[in-house]
């Protein structure tokens, strides 16, 4: 029978505030990256515009998705705000493509905080992960 440690009334038996290799800072840019990823809309249109590899009017983007317009342009608002689409207006039209510069920031940061991640742990079983193609 093995002994459990004895350890001083305050005493951490674990992880402390040094332990962490994620700062406040770092943390919150992970998470609006996540929370800016998380919804299937700008998914879809992030996915759209890199398909087409150049411009895409707004109309075609409306048409594509299954939201009405004000969530189509909610939605591509906030990926101008992050960097991730840029808008060209050429008359009454708003033609949209990908900051490449913005995507790659994201992309570069989030792979490198999953890639720190194990892979699997002690009591993990493997993890079948489908993007459903």
């Amino acid at each position: 029978m093995s002994e459990i440690p004895q350890r001083l009334i305050g005493q951490r038996c674990c992880l402390g505030p040094a332990d962490l290799r994620l700062d406040n800072g770092a943390a919150s840019l992970l998470a609006d990256d996540f929370r800016l990823l998380a919804d299937p809309i700008r998914l879809q249109i992030l996915d759209m515009l890199a398909q087409r590899g150049g411009e895409v009017c707004v109309c075609d983007l409306e048409a594509a998705l299954p939201v009405k317009q004000p969530t189509v342009s909610h939605h591509l608002r906030l990926l101008r705000q992050a960097g991730l689409v840029a808008v060209t207006r050429k008359g009454l039209w708003a033609y949209y493509h990908l900051q490449t510069y913005g995507v790659a920031l994201r992309r570069d940061r989030l792979f490198t905080f999953l890639q720190s991640l194990p892979a699997t742990s002690r009591s993990d079983a493997p993890l079948e992960v489908s993007l459903g193609r």
